[in-house]
């Protein structure tokens, strides 16, 4: 008779990056200072959008969430790395790996969201200008990104439950430095077709889809743009969209090419170095750029820092 293999495992070793310990306290101090620096960005466009009433737009509304999703990306994988880094112990619990890999999606999948809105506000604000403030109410930018999250996390019940509904009896390792969903999955001792194949539409879905559409909006910008007969005008207007496109492109070249390309294209380690693009990287650049090219947020800044001086 077949064995029910029904228990899991309580604990697991996050392999991380497997370098000398020389290198590792390298990284250590380098991914804080990156930490750091996500934290601080995000957090200061965060403080300044809620403090400066110029920046009360819908544009930075939904950049308002964007910040607080970069954060939320880096406080649930970064963390954990950096003390692996630095400890022998680099284990996690079963149970605190699974809300890792839950939390990783959901943000994935409503960051993927909140910048196809984003990109339906720059077409709206270029191509019907005169009906913006119609067109963007509070109430339709409340529901869009309300809709963003809860169906973000909504699609993540999915994959939990189906995660959940397996058998885990080892390997008691991941071969990554945080729980990752495809990784999780290869702990499992049965069939993961179904996960895989459900976590591929999803993909299709929320990538593709997404992609698409955010393609469309800027496409149908572009022309618009072309139009317009002062040079000023679109210059002005390409300015708008430009740090989104930056943000765009950064986020859904990395997920294309981690999880809607053949496996064999991209091995464990390259994947890892992509997820902490995800993790990491793009959420400590996407202030970055929306600021050093943004005028708007430039000045909001300097109104900020001339109070200051003037407390």
């Amino acid at each position: 008779m077949e064995t029910n293999q029904t228990s899991w495992i309580t604990e697991v070793t996050l392999l991380g990056f497997q370098v000398n310990p020389a290198l590792e306290i390298f990284l250590f101090g380098l991914f804080s200072v990156f930490f750091s620096l996500t934290l601080l960005g995000n957090g200061v466009i965060l403080g300044l959008i809620c403090l400066d009433s110029r920046l009360h737009t819908p544009m930075y509304f939904f950049l308002s969430h964007l910040a607080i999703i970069d954060m939320s990306y880096a406080s649930n994988n970064v963390p954990k790395m950096l003390s692996n880094l630095v400890s022998q112990k680099k284990t996690i619990s079963f149970v605190p790996c699974l809300m890792q890999t839950f939390l990783y999606v959901a943000f994935a999948a409503t960051e993927c969201l909140i910048l196809v809105v984003m990109s339906y506000d720059r077409y709206v604000a270029i191509c019907h200008p005169l009906h913006y403030t119609v067109i963007m109410n509070w109430r339709v930018c409340t529901i869009l990104a309300a809709t963003s999250w809860v169906f973000s996390f909504l699609l993540d019940l999915v994959h939990l439950f189906l995660i959940l509904r397996l058998p885990f009896c080892g390997p008691h390792e991941i071969n990554h430095f945080f729980c990752e969903i495809l990784s999780v999955l290869k702990l499992a001792c049965a069939d993961t077709t179904l996960n895989q194949l459900v976590l591929f539409a999803a993909c299709v879905f929320i990538l593709g889809g997404p992609l698409c559409l955010v393609l469309s909006s800027y496409a149908r910008i572009l022309v618009a743009i072309l139009r317009i007969q002062s040079g000023e005008g679109r210059k002005k207007a390409f300015s708008t969209c430009s740090s989104h496109l930056c943000v765009v492109g950064l986020y859904f070249g990395n997920g294309v090419v981690m999880y809607m390309t053949p496996k064999s294209h991209h091995p464990e380690e390259q994947q890892k170095v992509l997820s902490l693009f995800y993790s990491l990287f793009n959420p400590m650049l996407n202030p970055l750029i929306y600021s050093l090219r943004n005028a708007e947020v430039k000045g909001a800044l300097r109104r900020f820092l001339a109070k200051k001086r003037l407390v």
